[in-house]
C-alpha cells in the first residue's frame, strides 16, 4: 500500500494512523540521528507527537519538540537537524492527521527517501537500540523566532498598515500576528487563537472566507491575509472586501519583484509566460 501522497501522509486519525506515527519515526530515527518534530493546532497533534517522538527515542536518534508552528517553519528550523517531521493534514478536516518529512534544506523527502519509510514500515524486524545508546528528547522553542527573524531581513512594509489576520484557529494563529506587530502594521485578528476544532473550515478559499472579506471593509484595512491549518498556504483579501485568486496573487508577486525566472505549477495561468521570460511549470 502506497501511503505517501502528493504532501505526505495523510488519513482520518486512527489507531492505524498512531502506529503509522510511531513506525515513521522509528524509520526516520535509524537512518536520521538528529531530528525536529513539529505539529499543526489539530486535537490529535499531541498525541501523534508523542508517538513520533517515542519512535526517533526508540531508534537512538535525538529528537526535538517544536510545539505547535507552521509547515514552513519546521521546514526552515531543520536546517539545524538531519529530518524533520512535521505532523499536519494542511487543509484537510480536523478530523485528519498526518505526516509530512522534510530535509535539512526545507525539501519534502524525495521519492528514494518515501521508499525507504515504506518499506520500513512494513519491515517488522527493525530493533528498537540498545538502553545505554537511547538519546534525550528536549524542547526547540525557537523555531517560530527565528522564522519570523528571517522574514523581516527580507520584508519593508508601510508603517501603520492595517492588516486583518484570519489563521482558522491553526498553526499561524500566533506566527502570523506577531510579524505583522513586528513590521509595524495595524493588526486585527480573526480565528487566531489555537483550535483544533477550526472555527472555519481550514481551506483557505473563497467560500471559506466570508467574514474576514467583510472584516477588512469594516475595519478600513487595506488587505487581509488568510492561512489553512499548518500556515503553508496564504490567500488574500483585497482592502474592497474581494478574494485574490492564487493565479493573480503570483502575477502581483512576479511584478512587485519584477521576477524574470519563475517556477509555478502545470495548472497556472498561461498570462505568467506574458509576465516573465523564463518560466518553468512543474
Amino acid at each position: 500500500m502506497t501511503l505517501f501522497g502528493s504532501s505526505g501522509i495523510r488519513m482520518v486519525f486512527s489507531r492505524q494512523l498512531l502506529e503509522i506515527a510511531l513506525r515513521v519515526g522509528l524509520a526516520v530515527g535509524k537512518k536520521y540521528p538528529n531530528v525536529l518534530v513539529g505539529m499543526d493546532s489539530r486535537t490529535s497533534g499531541p498525541l501523534m507527537k508523542h508517538a513520533v517522538c517515542a519512535g526517533v527515542l526508540a531508534a537512538g536518534a535525538a529528537c526535538a519538540d517544536a510545539g505547535i508552528a507552521p509547515t514552513p517553519t519546521i521546514a526552515l528550523a531543520t536546517k539545524d537537524f538531519d529530518a524533520g517531521i512535521m505532523l499536519t493534514a494542511s487543509h484537510n478536516p480536523p478530523e485528519y492527521n498526518g505526516l509530512k518529512l522534510l530535509n535539512p534544506d526545507g525539501s519534502s523527502f524525495d521519492t528514494p527517501q518515501q521508499q525507504y519509510i515504506e518499506e520500513s514500515l512494513h519491515d517488522m524486524t527493525i530493533p528498537t537500540a540498545e538502553w545505554k545508546v537511547l538519546r534525550e528528547s528536549s524542547v526547540f522553542p525557537s523555531a517560530k523566532q527565528d522564522h519570523i527573524a528571517r522574514i523581516e531581513a527580507d520584508a519593508s512594509v508601510k508603517p501603520g498598515l492595517k492588516v486583518v489576520i484570519d489563521a482558522a484557529g491553526g498553526a499561524a494563529s500566533e506566527i502570523t500576528p506577531e510579524l505583522f506587530r513586528r513590521l509595524g502594521c495595524d493588526i486585527v485578528t480573526i480565528n487566531c487563537t489555537y483550535n483544533g476544532n477550526f472555527p472555519r473550515p481550514a481551506e483557505p478559499v473563497a467560500a471559506n472566507l466570508k467574514e474576514l472579506c467583510s472584516a477588512v471593509v469594516e475595519t478600513g484595512a487595506a488587505l487581509g491575509i488568510a492561512h489553512d491549518g499548518d500556515a503553508d498556504r496564504m490567500m488574500a483579501v483585497d482592502e474592497k472586501g474581494r478574494f485574490i485568486t492564487g493565479d493573480n496573487l503570483l502575477a502581483l508577486f512576479i511584478k512587485a519583484m519584477n521576477a524574470t525566472d519563475v517556477v509555478t505549477t502545470l495548472d497556472a495561468s498561461m498570462a505568467v509566460e506574458e509576465l516573465a521570460p523564463n518560466v518553468r511549470r512543474t
